[in-house]
């Protein structure tokens, strides 16, 4: 396989794969575009590369900065901005997993909370039944928050050795 047909498909895939992340396709397939990208791009570059609009160059490109899996990268004596992803796959995966924590977890456990203080006599069926599901969802939810904290700090080679010795 040639390199331009390999990195198409890598771009193909990873904007395939960035939707199970939580990130939209195009949004992945830029991201795809710098990590893959030996030096920074321009939005001009990723442009020409995907064949998108401006709009949404512009757009995916502040995304996956406030994600922080993008900078910005300043070139002397250039006047364009130009834009690189980070290329350490385990940043890119932590960053990944505590903006999705932040994004999703982090709001859900806060509903739970409030979801606790029901008003109601707590003897009903009903309100005991609801409280029960809250609580069961909301310990199961901490519980995942401990996990990705504890990933999130993680080094690598501690991680993956811990994951295969579950594994096994």
């Amino acid at each position: 396989m040639k390199l331009t047909e390999a990195r198409q498909q890598f771009i193909s895939s990873w904007g395939a794969f960035g939707t199970h992340w939580g990130i939209n396709r195009t949004m992945a397939q830029i991201h795809a575009l710098l990590l893959i990208s030996s030096d920074p791009l321009t939005q001009d570059d990723v442009m020409e590369e995907l064949n998108i609009s401006r709009g949404n160059t512009n757009m995916n490109i502040r995304e996956l900065i406030n994600w922080g899996l993008v900078e910005r990268v300043l070139l002397q004596g250039h006047r364009k901005e130009y834009f690189a992803a980070e290329k350490d796959i385990w940043k890119v995966v932590k960053q990944i997993v505590r903006e999705r924590k932040k994004r999703e977890l982090e709001p859900m456990l806060q509903l739970l909370d409030k979801l606790e203080e029901v008003e109601g006599d707590k003897r009903d069926k009903n309100v005991k039944s609801f409280l029960t599901t809250v609580s069961n969802i909301k310990k199961l939810g901490n519980q995942a928050d401990k996990t990705l904290d504890t990933m999130i700090n993680a080094e690598e080679n501690w991680f993956l050795n811990t994951l295969l010795k579950i594994i096994k």
